[in-house]
């Protein structure tokens, strides 16, 4: 059975498309080149299935949630915050699988972060 060998990308739609890229690039960190090019650090990544009625993924028009592993948890969210970013107060910690926590980029898509254990 031939395989997929990862994620080749995630597109989005946007008001502003310039803006929002802007955004991921200086919110995030995201080196992005001129056509939305990343080489992110090996690690594990998620493919996850949720019911039609679940809020994780955010308001129930969002059919999608993008899910960015990070260094530093409590660094990453002090940063969004400085920025203005909307935060979620809530946060999760999963034993033997790390911490989470959401954020909403400008277009109002919510975002997880995950610092893994």
């Amino acid at each position: 059975m031939e395989r997929v060998l990862g994620i080749g990308g995630y597109f989005i739609r946007a008001a502003d498309p310039e803006a929002l890229s802007a955004w991921y690039r200086e919110a995030l960190g995201l080196d992005l080149d001129d056509n939305g090019l990343w080489y992110p650090d090996g690690g594990p990544t998620v493919f996850a299935s949720f019911a039609a009625d679940s809020d994780y993924l955010g308001p129930r028009t969002q059919q999608t949630m993008l899910s960015f592993r990070v260094r530093d948890l409590d660094a990453m969210l002090a940063q969004l915050r400085s920025r203005g970013a909307e935060v979620a107060d809530e946060s999760e910690d999963m034993d033997g699988v790390g911490r989470f926590a959401w954020v909403c980029d400008p277009e109002g898509n919510r975002i997880e972060l995950w610092q893994p254990a």
